[in-house]
């Protein structure tokens, strides 16, 4: 199958484009620059030169699926930044698919877009969106949820959403590395000592779900894509560090603490027009301290969806490779 990729120069679409392309498919992918074009090959795929912005449905030509993993997660940007990145981006990929004759177009999806500040615990997909979210990471994946999910127009237009939570393993640009940084400089803090019951994703794992969602489930579904089991915060995240040889102290703020210094930082930011990102951040205090326990069962109903990686044995092959 010929898939076309957004985001592939990046942590979940570049292992997406790799695993796909182990898997005998032919990879096309978007690519921003020269810089993504260099990824993009490594993975094994062929770049297209193109952005969220722009694409077209001949940059698409070809293209039975498209697995669309493109989105702006960063924890700090203009106000504007998540709703260009996540939503309208996501839109223009979808009109470009279908103009382009595409048959399935996956997304990936995240649990945030079910999140307005409360904790989940035993939550499965019929659990409502949350288009309204004070947070706009959430707010804004919950909105491309309903566009790509409203899309679905089977059998000439087949649209599936992947919900992973906490995505980990080898190659990820953004957890561990922050994790590292603030470890190494003194400034790691847990919140309420990193207590929160969590799902996990293992990369291996959502690359495992992407091939599956390429064929299987039922059109205009969401499935949450998970790990084995659930941990606390503090079990994983003491584990990815581990990986890098690093301890990480015990030091801890109480939640209230923490949603309180999120919020302050956030005014003090905008207010100043600073460029560098907050210490802290509203949405970054609540997925530390809020517990998110997700039901897997319909991705192994429905797409025949098992873990391929258990996280003992991702924990172990991280500080394998850390070794080497």
């Amino acid at each position: 199958m010929q898939v076309f990729i957004t985001g592939a120069s990046g942590f979940v679409g570049g292992a997406a484009a790799r695993w796909l392309r182990e898997c005998g498919h032919t990879i096309r992918a978007m690519s921003r620059s020269k810089r993504s074009d260099a990824a993009i090959r490594a993975a094994g795929a062929t770049p297209i030169r193109c952005d969220l912005a722009g694409v077209r449905a001949s940059h698409l030509a070809g293209a039975e699926a498209v697995v669309h993993c493109a989105a702006f997660v960063e924890a700090w940007g203009p106000r504007d930044a998540w709703f260009k990145g996540n939503v309208l981006g996501t839109q223009a990929v979808l009109d470009a698919a279908r103009a382009a004759g595409v048959r399935r177009f996956v997304h990936i999806g995240s649990e945030a877009a079910l999140v307005h500040g409360q904790p989940l615990l035993g939550v499965d997909e019929s659990y409502p969106l949350a288009p309204k979210s004070p947070y706009p990471y959430c707010a804004t994946k919950a909105q491309a949820e309903q566009r790509v999910r409203a899309a679905n127009a089977p059998p000439a237009f087949e649209t599936i959403v992947l919900r992973p939570r906490f995505i980990w393993g080898p190659g990820d640009t953004t957890l561990l590395p922050t994790i590292e940084a603030m470890a190494r400089a003194g400034r790691w803090r847990w919140i309420d000592y990193g207590r929160a019951e969590t799902s996990t994703t293992h990369i291996a794992n959502l690359s495992r779900a992407i091939e599956l969602a390429l064929t299987e489930g039922r059109s205009g579904e969401a499935y949450f894509i998970l790990d084995d089991g659930t941990r606390t915060l503090r079990t994983i995240i003491e584990g990815m560090a581990a990986s890098r040889g690093i301890t990480l102290p015990n030091a801890s703020i109480p939640a209230r603490v923490a949603d309180a210094a999120g919020l302050a930082c956030e005014l003090v930011w905008r207010a100043l027009r600073l460029r560098s990102d907050p210490p802290l951040t509203r949405h970054a205090a609540m997925v530390m301290s809020r517990d998110c326990v997700l039901k897997g069962d319909k991705a192994k109903t429905e797409l025949g969806y098992e873990p391929v990686i258990t996280v003992d044995e991702g924990l172990a092959a991280m500080a394998a490779a850390a070794r080497a």
